[in-house]
């Protein structure tokens, strides 16, 4: 028994047996310790936000956090765009930086660097573990902070004589008690209330957990009874949607749109979500998308139980538990046949032929945002999203929720530019044969800043701005890109070729990519 070994002990103990990792020479003897505890399943990522990127998927499914194993300030550098998506998406998270030995570090080592301050824009907690002794203490009260809900970021640092120095046998293993999840104020129910019965125009903004079903339910009898509108965030942990679940429109991302869905709301009650703003700011253009009269009323924050929070305005209301709530509209499109392939035509597709229970991992960016249009009336699903706006996370996040959920098919629709930036999380699909179908929307071009520049004024884009926009010259090829990765792929332009290579990839099991030329 060493401080590795009660490290890793306190984590099973806890129910934290997976661990999503990339470690190098002062993580030896904790990967020692890990190859110890068989029940531990142990996850290679060939790059940091790989790891970061997968734990995150993995707790958006599995409601519990993964650990993650990281090397140094430099490895949880690598994996800190990820970990500001999971901060952003308050997922669940207990990361083991590993450090030089505390003597060590006064000799300012190549590797030497100040972990903590890397560490602490993207987490909500960081430790130090000073000792051997000190080690499961140190993980129970990571574990704590990370299962809060609705869910933190916790970085615990190992240094290397944390983990080596010997312990007692015995030595004893904390357990760590859930907090009880708070419930709002009959204030704020009342609030909401009464906004609802004006008659003025009042939307349900909904985020986090109140997408979830039985929050759903709540705000569904609520929208069909009152005539309210149920909206959600632009980005979303996960959302629960398809079959006889409630319909809640997303906020747009464009912010003219986003604008325009909100120009006539005069209460816009906040569960589980911030009051609106632009992803970023334009010139001339406002910060804040709701109208400036709007009142905005807190019915839960996100740290609240937000399906109570529901069902309290539903009774406040007087509508019964059993009353109907709102249905999804039929689907208003027709399937395409043949011809070209578009991005529209891929959205369809994927929707028509959405498998029951599929998990839906979404970094489509631009020619993904019809998708949600087009599946609200598809088979139940799960929805997950970039919700941070760093890119590079849609391929780790499928890995992750594969991990967490091994019987359901996981469907990554994946733009082709931020596809790069996890690239090797391909590899990771293939070694631990995650049942991972990733569709990649090649339009060769980060068409989302082509958009941007537009938006700043530059309608004709010059040589050296294209060159830093399109993806050309040469173009990437997925196929061979994948089958190095040791994921079979194969490439298609026409809308037949894709939905002959979809309803392929819907059939098998195990990682298969469909690069749809558009």
């Amino acid at each position: 028994m060493n401080g590795a070994d009660s490290l890793c002990d306190t984590l099973l103990a806890n129910d934290v047996d997976v661990c999503f990792a990339n470690p190098g020479t002062s993580e030896m003897h904790f990967v020692a310790a890990l190859d110890r505890k068989p029940k531990m399943r142990c996850v290679l990522g060939l790059f940091e936000g790989v790891v970061t990127g997968a734990a995150d998927g993995y707790a958006r499914m599995a409601d519990k956090p993964a650990a993650t194993l990281l090397h140094l300030g430099p490895g949880l550098g690598n994996g800190l765009a990820n970990l500001h998506n999971a901060k952003r998406a308050r997922t669940p998270m207990v990361n083991i930086v590993g450090d030089h030995a505390t003597y060590h570090v006064q000799y300012d080592a190549p590797l030497t660097s100040d972990v903590e301050g890397v560490a602490r824009p993207m987490s909500h907690w960081v430790k130090r573990g000073m000792s051997a002794e000190s080690m499961s203490a140190d993980a129970a009260e990571a574990i704590a902070v990370a299962r809060r809900h609705p869910g933190n970021i916790a970085t615990l640092i190992l240094p290397a004589n944390s983990a080596w120095t010997e312990l007692p046998a015995d030595t004893a293993v904390a357990k760590v008690v859930d907090e009880a999840v708070p419930h709002t104020t009959i204030e704020a129910v009342r609030a909401a209330a009464k906004a609802i019965r004006s008659g003025e125009t009042t939307t349900l903004l909904l985020g986090s957990t109140a997408l979830r079903e039985r929050a759903l339910k709540a705000a569904g009898r609520i929208a069909r009874a009152t005539g309210v509108r149920l909206m959600s965030e632009t980005s979303n942990r996960r959302v629960e949607r398809g079959g006889d679940r409630t319909p809640v429109d997303r906020l747009p991302y464009p912010i003219d749109l986003a604008v325009a869905k909100l120009k006539d709301v005069r209460h816009l009650v906040l569960v589980g979500a911030k009051a609106p703003v632009g992803f970023f700011a334009y010139p001339g253009k406002p910060s804040l998308l709701a109208p400036e009269d709007c009142e905005k009323i807190v019915l839960a924050t996100v740290e609240q139980d937000l399906a109570h929070a529901l069902e309290w305005l539903a009774d406040e209301l007087g509508i019964a538990a059993d009353a109907p709530r709102l249905a999804a509209p039929a689907p208003a499109y027709e399937v395409p046949a043949s011809g070209k392939l578009t991005g529209a035509a891929v959205n369809i597709l994927v929707a028509h032929h959405l498998p029951e229970n599929a998990i839906v991992c979404d970094e489509s960016i631009t020619q993904g945002r019809e998708f949600p249009i087009y599946s609200a009336s598809s088979a139940p699903h799960d929805w997950l999203m970039l919700t941070g706006g760093a890119i590079g996370i849609g391929l780790p996040l499928a890995a992750g929720a594969a991990v967490a959920c091994p019987d359901r098919k996981v469907i990554t629709l994946q733009a082709d530019g931020s596809g790069m930036y996890t690239l090797q999380a391909l590899w990771t699909q293939a070694r631990e044969n995650l049942d991972c179908l990733t569709v990649i929307l090649a339009n060769r071009s980060y068409a989302t800043l082509h958009g941007e520049m537009k938006n700043v004024g530059v309608q004709e884009p010059g040589r050296n701005a294209r060159r830093m926009l399109d993806l050309e010259e040469p173009y990437l090829d997925w196929t061979h890109l994948a089958r190095g990765m040791g994921v079979e792929a194969v490439s298609v332009d026409t809308v037949e070729g894709f939905a002959r290579a979809l309803q392929d990839g819907l059939k098998r099991r195990g990682p298969f990519l469909i690069e749809a030329l558009i």
